[in-house]
């Protein structure tokens, strides 16, 4: 029924996500399906378990000077 992919499927493909992104966008989405293959990597091996330090960073307090602890 499915055959395998050939060139020519592989550059139709491209050929359409290219039209329906554009160009400016291409970085910006190729990037965002390395960043949820990399998550799901982790995930699949066990690293994400615990907190990641960028998670431990977006829930701290931002640090406070003296001068606005005073008024």
């Amino acid at each position: 029924m499915f055959r395998s992919f050939g060139p020519m499927e592989i550059g139709l493909v491209l050929l359409i996500i290219l039209i329906i992104f554009g160009v400016g966008k291409l970085p910006q989405v190729g990037g965002a399906i390395g960043n949820g293959l990399r998550e799901f990597r982790k995930a699949s091996h066990g690293e994400g378990e615990g907190e990641s330090k960028v998670d431990a960073r977006a829930g701290a307090l931002p640090p406070t000077s003296d001068k606005a602890a005073k008024s």
